[in-house]
């Protein structure tokens, strides 16, 4: 019988379930009277937050080459602007608005692949300036508040309810009605991204290549891997997915804002890093940042559960859960490098 072996990499993916399920157990036992213990609070965990899985997965990508990127956030708010003018004062379809958002995002990673790839400009640097660039375009597009009413395909896919099977999960409200678990269309998109995502990163050349030049691209360079190559297309990548973020969280908000999206960048690192990627790269996986977003979320529902705790409680928990991390990662990396010698 093969045993199991544990890693420090698996070691953190472990730490960071234990967690997710510690921290949901403990909401169930203290607001089990505020309905916390209903499948349906677990999906609406997943529901608020589809968009941010998307982002996240690209950003783990991004994160797994050794590189960042800040600029999401903006582009997320640039399309949901973008898709609520275009809808509202431009008389276009949603379904060539969603198109031209998605191609957008895939110009914007070129662009900014490019850049860092090929003229070797520090990512940090070239993705603050898509950030300013991509939120400066929000506010060129409007300045209003600019909700979406008119567009009945866009409508009609945002209040969509997918009902779990079975009536798994279903209970009477006070008035005695029966309540059906369900999902919107936006978790539905959310988990085929995490599910491909994963299997690129398992099973495609493309996805070693990223491990690879994350844990040492001169070792990349020396094994025949385009180095400059796969860090483009990983930025691209990552646009991309920060783009179907951006119709998802569209779909959530139904409207568009100059001010939305703001900070969602660092929500997208913070869930990575405590699920598991490692900053400097080739450590990490998307399952363990798909369970970030759900600790990140959890937290969220807990300071909302709570009633008396204004929301900043959950940047702080947030804040230190990621200086855990950060720190556990240090520790296993340290304790590593003392086996090799």
């Amino acid at each position: 019988m093969k045993k199991l072996k544990l890693n420090g990499n698996s070691i953190l993916l472990l730490i960071t379930v234990i967690l997710f399920v510690v921290m949901y157990a403990a909401g169930c036992i203290v607001y089990a009277d505020k309905g916390f213990t209903h499948l349906q609070t677990f999906l609406n965990i997943l529901i608020n937050n589809a968009g941010l899985i998307c982002i996240t997965a690209g950003m783990t990508c991004v994160m797994l080459t050794g590189g960042i990127d800040i600029s999401v956030g903006s582009v997320v708010a640039m399309d949901c602007m973008f898709l609520a003018v275009g809808m509202e004062h431009w008389g276009m379809k949603s379904p060539v608005l969603m198109v031209l958002v998605l191609l957008i995002g895939v110009v914007f990673g070129i662009v900014q692949g490019y850049c860092i790839a090929y003229l070797e400009i520090q990512p940090f640097i070239v993705t603050m300036a898509g950030m300013f660039f991509a939120r400066g375009m929000t506010a060129v597009i409007c300045t209003d508040q600019v909700s979406i009413v008119t567009d009945e395909l866009f409508v009609k896919l945002s209040n969509m309810k997918l009902n779990i099977p079975f009536n798994i999960g279903a209970y009477e409200n006070k008035k005695g009605i029966l309540q059906i678990p369900y999902v919107r269309i936006t978790v539905v998109i959310a988990l085929l991204v995490v599910l491909l995502i994963f299997l690129m990163l398992k099973y495609t050349k493309f996805g070693r290549s990223i491990y690879a030049v994350g844990g040492n691209s001169q070792s990349a360079t020396l094994m025949g891997l385009d180095v400059r190559k796969t860090k483009m297309k990983t930025y691209v990548l990552a646009s991309f997915l920060a783009s179907i973020g951006g119709i998802c969280y569209c779909l959530n908000t139904m409207c568009g804002t100059t001010t939305q999206a703001s900070g969602l960048e660092m929500d997208a690192i913070s869930s990575a890093v405590i699920g598991g990627t490692l900053l400097t790269g080739g450590v990490g996986n998307v399952g363990g940042s798909l369970v970030g977003v759900m600790i990140n979320g959890t937290i969220s529902t807990l300071v909302k559960s709570h009633g008396k705790l204004v929301s900043s409680w959950a940047n702080i928990v947030t804040a230190i859960l990621l200086c855990f991390f950060i720190v556990l990662q240090a520790v296993l990396a340290n304790v590593k490098e003392r086996k090799k010698a």
